[in-house]
């Protein structure tokens, strides 16, 4: 999971982020990671529309993000 977190970080593109958040609910996050830190990672959250830290307990799963092809 780091690798792709560092991926965001030095190439700038997005993720898909699955975020179990303090009250236990699943949420998914488009964000774009700023910092790796050694229990967090500083990201812009597209969905919340600032900067916020998310801790890599609390991650369920993340992927690449992909654009939907138009016709």
């Amino acid at each position: 999971m780091k690798g792709i977190l560092h991926w965001s970080m030095v190439s700038k593109q997005k993720l898909v982020l699955f975020y179990m958040d303090n009250n236990g609910q699943v949420t998914q996050r488009l964000i774009r990671v700023i910092d790796i830190g050694e229990n967090s990672i500083l990201a812009y959250c597209f969905y919340r529309k600032q900067v916020r830290r998310f801790n890599y307990s609390n991650i369920l799963s993340c992927g690449r993000f992909k654009r939907k092809e138009s016709a």
